[in-house]
C-alpha cells in the first residue's frame, strides 16, 4: 500500500487489491503503521535525538500501548509496530506519509488532538525501537507531512487512513457484501450533490441551509413549516454525532441531503438523515493551537463544487465537496501575524467568523491583534484559486475617509477594529457588509498629543458597518454606530438585510446592534441613517440624535484615569455574537439578550511608549447589576415596523445560542443551562424543550430531506459567553468537555400527516 503524494487523496487498497483492515476497531483508531526506523526507508537514515525518543515513549505509553502493546509488538488489539512486517511495508514509503497516519489515528478517542510535536516524538521513539540510532538533531515535522495529513480521502474509503499490509485479512474485497453496500450508498449520496450556483446562493432552496444564517440577508429564518406550533411537541432526536471538542460557535451547512460541520481541526461531511460520516478532513496545526480545541469559527461556505472552511491557524481551505480533498489553502493570517510562542492570547490575528461567498469571491475578516499596529482587515479571495484579489483595512489610513480620526496617531499606533462575524451580501448592489469592533489601546484616543489637545478621535472604522464592493473591496460607504468607543462595546455582529415600511414605503435597510443592545437601521444602498431602537439595558448613552444616530455619552461616565465607573452592560455585552432572527412575514426581530450585567470600568493612563506598543489598557470587571432579580436570559421580540416590543421572555440562564425563526411560527434558542427550546413566535410561550449534553454555544439550523424537516444544533460550551456567564449563575455546573451535534425530527406519522 502506498500513500499518494501530498494534496492527493489516499486510497486504502494494498497492491493485490485486497482491502486492508485491522483486526478490531480499537486498532483502527490507534496509530497503526506508526513505526518506522532508519532501515525502513529507501531514502536513507532519518535523524532524531534520544531525548525526543524518550518523550515519544511517554506519549506512546499513554496513547498507543493499549492497542499495540507495551513492547510495540505484544498488543491484544493492534498489530505489531516494529519488526519485519513493518519494515517490509514502509521501506518504499516516506516519513511524511507515515507521520500523517500517526496524526490521523492517534489517540483512539480523539485522532489529531495532540500537539504536532507529540506525534513527531512518537515517530522518533519508534525509529529508535526499530533499530535507529539517535543523533544530535531532533526529528522535525515538515510541511510535507502536514500536507500529507490534510487530504481527507474519497468517500470510497471508510477508514480514510492507510494501514499496514501486515494488518490485512485473508479475504478479498469483492467477498464483503456489507462493505460494498455501504460504499455504494455513500457514493450515491455524494454523487447526487449538485454544484451550488450563484443563483442558488441568491435564492437558496428551502430544503437546504447554504450559509451561516441561511441566506445572504443573514436573517436566521427558514420557510420550512413542517415543524410548527402544532407539531413541535412531538419533536424527538433523529441522530447525534460526537465532534472533536472545541470552543466553537459552529453552524452546519446542508445541501442535497449532506450535512457539513466543522469543529476544532476537523471538517466532516455527514449523511443528513442518519449521521453516517461520509468523509473527514483533519488539519495539522501548530503546537500552540492545541489541535484547535480553543477555536471559535462560526461557519463555512459552499460554492460550485467546493466547501470553504476557516482554520484555527488563520487559513481558508477549499475542499472538494464530494470527497473532502484539498483543492487550495490560503493563509489569511500569515505565520508572522499568527499565534506563536511568547505571544499571549489576543496579541495575534485570527479568524473568528468565517467565509462569505459573494460573486465568485471568498470574503473573510480577521479579529484581535491587540498588539498589532494598523489593525484588522478583510480580504477577498478568488473562489477558484484562493488567490487574494483585494484587501480592505478596517482602520482608516491617511488620505482615506476617516483617515484623520485617530487623534493624530500614526497608523502603527492604531489598533483593533476586528471583524468577529461573517458578513452579509446584497447581490443587487454587489455590496458585502461587515461590522467592526472597538480599539483596544484606548490611550491612543484619550491621551492628548501635541499641542496637548484631543481632536478628531472618532477612530474610524471602529464600531462601524463598512459596505464594500464584492469584486474590488473598494469602500462604498461606512456608518459609524458609535464613535470613539473606549469601553469595549463593539458593533461587530450580524448585519441583517431587511425590508420594512418607512413612511408607508417598503425600504431596504441594514439593521445591526452593538453590545449595548441599541439597534441602528441604515439604508443599505448608501448608509443613510433611518432609526435606532434601544432595548433599555445600557446606562452609558444619554440620547441618540434623531437625524444622524450619533450616540451622546453621559458626561459623568466619560473615562477618567484612576477612577472606576459602573457601566452597563459589561464588555461581554447585552448581546454579542449569538445572532438575532428576523421573520419577513411579521416584521419581528427576535433578539437574544444578556440581562442584568454590568462592569466596573477603569482606564489606566500610560506613557507614550506604552501606548505605541499596544495592548489593552482598560480594566473591566464584570458583575451583576445592583438590585437585579436573578434573571439573566432574555429574548425580545421587536416589531421593526413600529419599533415596539411585542413580547419579552426572561429566564434565569443566559442565552447561549443564536436564534432561529421559521415559517412554522417558532423561534428556537439554547441557554447555558443546556436547555434548547422552541418558543411561540407570536407571544414567547415555550412549546418544547430538551436538555442537551452541554451549553449550545452555536447557531442552530433547519433543513429538509425527502420531505422530512430536521432541526440541528451543536452543543459543547466553551465559548466566551459560557465563561463570562459562570459568575452570574454559579449553580449551573458545566459538564466535562464534549461537543455533540444534535439532530431532531418529527415521528414518521407526524411528518406525513402535517
Amino acid at each position: 500500500m502506498r500513500a499518494e503524494q501530498p494534496g492527493k487523496s489516499m486510497r486504502w487498497l494494498n497492491r493485490s487489491g485486497w482491502r486492508v483492515r485491522l483486526g478490531c476497531m480499537a486498532a483502527a483508531a490507534c496509530s497503526v503503521g506508526a513505526a518506522y526506523g532508519q532501515s525502513l526507508f529507501d531514502r536513507g537514515p532519518v535523524g532524531f535525538t534520544d531525548q525526543q525518543a524518550r518523550r515519544g515513549q511517554a506519549v506512546y505509553a499513554e496513547s498507543c500501548a493499549l492497542c499495540h502493546g507495551r513492547h510495540l509488538n505484544d498488543g491484544q488489539f493492534g498489530p505489531p509496530v516494529k519488526g519485519s512486517a513493518f519494515e517490509a511495508h514502509w521501506r518504499d514509503q516516506s516519513p511524511e506519509a507515515l507521520w500523517a497516519v500517526i496524526f490521523k489515528r492517534m489517540p483512539p478517542a480523539s485522532p489529531g488532538s495532540l500537539d504536532s510535536r507529540a506525534y513527531t516524538d512518537v515517530e522518533a521513539y519508534l525509529l529508535r525501537e526499530n533499530g535507529g540510532t539517535a543523533g544530535a538533531a531532533e526529528l522535525a515535522v515538515s510541511n510535507a507531512a502536514m500536507t500529507a495529513a490534510a487530504p481527507a480521502g474519497v468517500a470510497a474509503a471508510p477508514e480514510h487512513t492507510p494501514v499496514p499490509r501486515a494488518a490485512a485479512v485473508s479475504h478479498l474485497d469483492n467477498e464483503d457484501g456489507a462493505y460494498h453496500a455501504a460504499l455504494s450508498e455513500r457514493k450515491a449520496l455524494l454523487g447526487r450533490l449538485t454544484p451550488v450556483s450563484d443563483a442558488m446562493l441568491r435564492t437558496p432552496p428551502a430544503a437546504d441551509w447554504l450559509m451561516w444564517r441561511g441566506t445572504y440577508a443573514t436573517l436566521a429564518y427558514s420557510p420550512l413549516d413542517q415543524i410548527n406550533k402544532s407539531t413541535v411537541r412531538n419533536l424527538g432526536m433523529a441522530w447525534a454525532l460526537a465532534l472533536p471538542p472545541s470552543a466553537n460557535e459552529a453552524a452546519p451547512l446542508i445541501h442535497d441531503g449532506v450535512l457539513f460541520i466543522e469543529s476544532a481541526n476537523t471538517v466532516e461531511a455527514v449523511n443528513a438523515t442518519d449521521g453516517t460520516i461520509l468523509w473527514q478532513y483533519l488539519r495539522a496545526l501548530p503546537d500552540e493551537l492545541h489541535a484547535g480545541r480553543e477555536a471559535r469559527m462560526k461557519g463555512m461556505a459552499i460554492y460550485e463544487d467546493k466547501l470553504y472552511a476557516p482554520t484555527a491557524d488563520g487559513h481558508i481551505v477549499a475542499l472538494e465537496l464530494k470527497t473532502g480533498d484539498l483543492r487550495w489553502d490560503h493563509a489569511v493570517v500569515t505565520p508572522e501575524q499568527g499565534v506563536r510562542p511568547g505571544l499571549v492570547d489576543g496579541a495575534y490575528f485570527h479568524i473568528s467568523g468565517g467565509p462569505l461567498l459573494a460573486h465568485g469571491k471568498v470574503v473573510v475578516g480577521v479579529s484581535l491583534g491587540i498588539e498589532t499596529g494598523g489593525g484588522d482587515y478583510i480580504v477577498g479571495l478568488d473562489a477558484q484559486s484562493g488567490t487574494e484579489t483585494w484587501r480592505f483595512n478596517t482602520i482608516a489610513r491617511p488620505g482615506q475617509p476617516g483617515g484623520d480620526s485617530w487623534n493624530g496617531a500614526p497608523v502603527n499606533e492604531r489598533f483593533g477594529s476586528g471583524v468577529w462575524s461573517i458578513g452579509s451580501y446584497d447581490p443587487d448592489l454587489n455590496l458585502v457588509y461587515f461590522g467592526t469592533g472597538n480599539t483596544y489601546d484606548v490611550g491612543t484616543l484619550l491621551t492628548p498629543r501635541a499641542p496637548k489637545s484631543l481632536s478628531n478621535n472618532d477612530a474610524l472604522y471602529t464600531d462601524s458597518t463598512v459596505a464594500l464592493d464584492a469584486d474590488t473591496g473598494k469602500l462604498s460607504w461606512y456608518y459609524q454606530h458609535m464613535n470613539r468607543d473606549v469601553w469595549d462595546l463593539d458593533w461587530a455582529f450580524e448585519q441583517s438585510l431587511v425590508t420594512v415600511p418607512i413612511d408607508g414605503k417598503p425600504t431596504k435597510l441594514l439593521v445591526t446592534g452593538g453590545k449595548m443592545a441599541i439597534f441602528d437601521a441604515v439604508n443599505r444602498a448608501d448608509g443613510g441613517y433611518v432609526f435606532s431602537k434601544d432595548v433599555g439595558i445600557q446606562n452609558l448613552v444619554a440620547s441618540i440624535d434623531p437625524k444622524t444616530g450619533k450616540k451622546i455619552i453621559k458626561p459623568a461616565l466619560e473615562p477618567q484615569s484612576g477612577r472606576t465607573d459602573l457601566i452597563c452592560p459589561t464588555a461581554t455585552g447585552s448581546r454579542s455574537w449569538p445572532t438575532t432572527a428576523f421573520d419577513p412575514a411579521s416584521g419581528y426581530l427576535y433578539v437574544p439578550l444578556l440581562d442584568n450585567n454590568c462592569m466596573d470600568y477603569s482606564w489606566a493612563e500610560r506613557g507614550a511608549a506604552d501606548i505605541a506598543a499596544g495592548g489593552q489598557d482598560m480594566r473591566l470587571r464584570a458583575r451583576p447589576k445592583p438590585g437585579n432579580d436573578g434573571n439573566f436570559g432574555r429574548i425580545e421580540a421587536i416589531d421593526l415596523k413600529t419599533r415596539q416590543v411585542v413580547w419579552s421572555k426572561r429566564q434565569r440562564a443566559p442565552i447561549a445560542s443564536s436564534l432561529l425563526a421559521s415559517a412554522g411560527g417558532l423561534v428556537f434558542a439554547g441557554a447555558r443551562d443546556r436547555h434548547f427550546r422552541a418558543y411561540d413566535a407570536a407571544n414567547g410561550n415555550v412549546l418544547w424543550e430538551v436538555i442537551l449534553n452541554a451549553s449550545p454555544s452555536s447557531s442552530p439550523a433547519t433543513y429538509s430531506v425527502d420531505g422530512v424537516q430536521y432541526l440541528v444544533v451543536v452543543a459543547g460550551g466553551g465559548g466566551a459567553l459560557d465563561s463570562g456567564g459562570r459568575s452570574l449563575t454559579p449553580e449551573i455546573i458545566d459538564p466535562p468537555a464534549g461537543t455533540t451535534l444534535w439532530v431532531f425530527r418529527l415521528p414518521a406519522r407526524s411528518s406525513r400527516s402535517r
